[in-house]
């Protein structure tokens, strides 16, 4: 599933980089905490690599 705004797919990001082991699981806040948590590696990978031209900052409500 794609991400629906610039701040989505930037907490994916994050989540992703800890689900490899490039980023300690503790340094993760708010939303990419929970992303890791919930989301297996490739939901994760999807939403990552979302192009983030168009996209909003952040999702409206």
């Amino acid at each position: 599933m794609p991400a629906k705004s610039k701040a989505q797919q930037m907490a994916a990001g994050a989540a992703l980089s800890a689900k490899h082991g490039d980023k300690k699981v503790g340094d993760l806040k708010g939303a990419s905490k929970s992303m890791y948590k919930s989301m297996s590696e490739q939901e994760l990978h999807d939403m990552a690599s979302t192009k983030q031209k168009g996209k909003p900052a952040h999702a409206s409500k």
